[in-house]
């Protein structure tokens, strides 16, 4: 297929804001973009005088080579969130095309179609009690049947899934990629890859130009003030999605920590630590899981864990109240008794376990004497 079949007519064959660092001039004396001709007195020899490459070589090549990927298959953005905006504006046109989301899910998808006025259409997943699942052939039938109706021109797949931690297999991904053939985009999120078992869906990529895959430096390389995401799709919508880009996304301090992060040696530690994340998720899931009051803890692949209470509000109060902050997750769809707990380094999980202790006399002091394994 051509995936700019897919774009809006109008952004095909258009070229976008031509920036002074757009045009690739090389010189000694820069008088074309109204810089100032001197450093800021807080620059710390960065040169932010200038406008930053809007996309920064070294960087490119290293996201490149760190994914498997070539380098005209990817766009680097301002966290996945710009090119979550970036792919809804590029596809579908006001009240004309939709995008589909399956909720409970991250709520950027649909605040991007609503931004755009994209139709939104719903496949919620299903809760088989200890996980939540991707429904592949609903997503399908949904999709068939749209076509007669507002067109879906982007179908989101966030593996594993926020806020409910499940990962879609990747023969289901391909499954999906063949259903949809050249009637969508599909778009996966794959922002806590790292902390997966499944493989990423990069895989399939040279066999699918309808295939999208997102990534981030915000989670397991530590870097979510940075804001640096990845786009990695066909280098035709690349060169869309580049145009209707913001001249210069990528701030110069962001791109030198970046580059740092995602070192050789860095990336082995990222590694280690989502190894250290995973070893944790299981020791946390396992306690909380016997603590009374939790109903459920989901099965995750990322770093966080979804749980429902016999009572969510008092779960939330007593983290509060002992200076514990998670995700409340009761307006999302099918969720009015969850909270979401990101795991964190072994004192940060210890502490959030003291404050879900419980406190019903007879109980508690046996409870709380119960020593909390670091494994």
């Amino acid at each position: 297929m051509n995936v700019l079949d897919l774009v809006r007519p109008d952004l095909c064959d258009f070229g976008g804001y031509g920036s002074a660092r757009k045009s690739g001039l090389k010189g000694r004396i820069w008088l074309n973009a109204n810089e100032s001709p001197w450093a800021s007195p807080a620059d710390p020899g960065q040169g932010l005088n200038r406008y930053p490459e809007p996309q920064p070589a070294a960087l490119r090549t290293r996201l490149a080579e760190l994914y498997g990927v070539p380098e005209d298959t990817l766009l680097m953005t301002r966290g996945s969130d710009e090119g979550i905006d970036l792919l809804t504006r590029a596809l579908c046109r006001a009240e004309r095309e939709a995008v589909l989301v399956t909720p409970p899910v991250f709520g950027m998808y649909a605040v991007s179609a609503r931004v755009q006025a994209a139709r939104v259409v719903e496949v919620p997943l299903v809760d088989e009690g200890d996980r939540f699942r991707f429904d592949v052939d609903a997503v399908l039938r949904t999709l068939a049947l749209s076509l007669a109706h507002v067109p879906v021109k982007l179908l989101y797949v966030c593996s594993p899934s926020n806020p409910t931690g499940d990962a879609l297999p990747l023969a289901e991904i391909e499954r999906l990629l063949q259903g949809v053939a050249d009637r969508a985009l599909v778009v996966v999120d794959e922002a806590y890859a790292e902390y997966s078992t499944q493989p990423s869906a990069l895989r399939l990529r040279p066999r699918f130009a309808n295939l999208v895959v997102l990534r981030t430096l915000s989670k397991a390389f530590a870097l979510a003030g940075a804001r640096l995401g990845t786009t990695i799709a066909d280098p035709a919508l690349i060169r869309v999605l580049t145009a209707i880009a913001p001249p210069y996304p990528l701030a110069a301090p962001a791109v030198a920590l970046a580059l740092e992060a995602v070192s050789a040696s860095a990336a082995d530690e990222a590694r280690r630590r989502a190894g250290r994340i995973v070893a944790e998720r299981g020791r946390v899931a396992s306690v909380l899981a016997r603590q009374p009051g939790v109903r459920a803890v989901y099965a995750s692949e990322a770093n966080y864990l979804l749980l429902r209470f016999d009572d969510a509000e008092a779960a939330f109060q007593s983290l509060l109240a002992a200076g514990v902050v998670v995700r409340d997750q009761r307006t999302q769809t099918g969720l009015h008794d969850a909270l979401r707990i990101s795991i964190g380094s072994v004192e940060e999980n210890d502490a959030m376990l003291a404050a879900l202790a419980p406190t019903r006399p007879g109980c508690a002091a046996a409870e709380r004497s119960l020593p909390l394994s670091r494994a």
